[in-house]
């Protein structure tokens, strides 16, 4: 995801030094069917990643996976490395927004677990994120995970020619406050295709009809993060870690998105159909 001020220390989520209003780059099919190749290898890794994420795993464990799980099916990693970042996966537990780095940490049952993934395939990307539960976890943490997935779906539900960008970004709002959550207002989803982050940036946030028509060829991960409390967000020491200021609990969903005639194609479903 990126950052709307761009100014988070070595953040994976802050501006990539595109120009404010570069052009939104409108793909052919034939990029789109590269994007989504590398988009359903990202969704069968997360899958495999959710089944993974159990009590007493450690977060590293889960990245290492990650990255063979990639390389395995003629993937590259496509957070590692990108503007220093040192891993495969962002694993994100409990008040961790995104941007968590893996480490030898221990998952217990109870947790939720940001789960966030790119990768590379012959020159295009896929990029999104799952949050699962480890174990068992609380009535609250289940409803904030479900509210965050139905928000994701109703904001691609907008993504179709002739309505307008902020058309997702309201969606996402309107289902989030509904129910008593946040949505995190630094952090932004984005366009994507021959770069992890092009225009246009895709607040979760805002008023309708707002920003740039939606027209076919466009692509977007569109990708709300949710608070149980209050919106803002403190990073940590490690310059990459970004938490809920109130160390509330936090999830995050994310789909890669092709805008067709037809209306929303998700790209990051796995050849089996299965999603989140």
């Amino acid at each position: 995801m990126r950052s709307l001020r761009g100014s988070r220390g070595h953040s994976k989520g802050e501006s990539v030094g595109l120009p404010l209003h570069s052009p939104i780059e409108y793909k052919a099919p034939w990029e789109v069917e590269r994007i989504g190749r590398a988009s359903r290898i990202v969704a069968e890794a997360l899958l495999a990643l959710r089944d993974e994420s159990q009590p007493g795993v450690k977060t590293l464990e889960l990245d290492r996976f990650a990255e063979v799980f990639l390389r395995e099916r003629g993937a590259r990693p496509a957070f590692k490395g990108y503007r220093g970042y040192p891993f495969t996966l962002c694993t994100s537990v409990n008040e961790q927004v995104v941007h968590g780095l893996p480490a030898e940490r221990l998952l217990q049952e109870g947790d939720i677990v940001s789960l966030d993934l790119g990768a590379i395939v012959d020159g295009y990307y896929g990029d999104a994120a799952i949050t699962v539960p480890v174990g068992e976890i609380s009535p609250e943490a289940r409803r904030l995970l479900q509210v965050t997935q139905e928000a994701l779906h109703r904001g691609i539900a907008q993504a179709v020619p002739g309505r307008r960008l902020t058309d997702i970004s309201h969606a996402i709002q309107s289902h989030v406050e509904s129910h008593g959550f946040s949505v995190v207002r630094v952090f932004v989803g984005h366009g994507i295709g021959r770069a992890l982050h092009e225009e246009p940036q895709i607040p979760n946030f805002g008023p309708p009809d707002r920003g740039p028509v939606l027209r076919p060829g466009m692509v977007l991960a569109i990708e709300p993060m949710v608070n149980a409390g209050t919106p803002e967000v403190a990073i940590l020491e490690d310059q990459w870690t970004a938490v809920s200021q109130d160390r509330s609990l936090s999830a995050h969903f994310e789909h890669t998105v092709a805008i067709t005639e037809e209306g929303p194609e998700v790209l990051t479903r796995a050849d089996s159909g299965e999603g989140w």
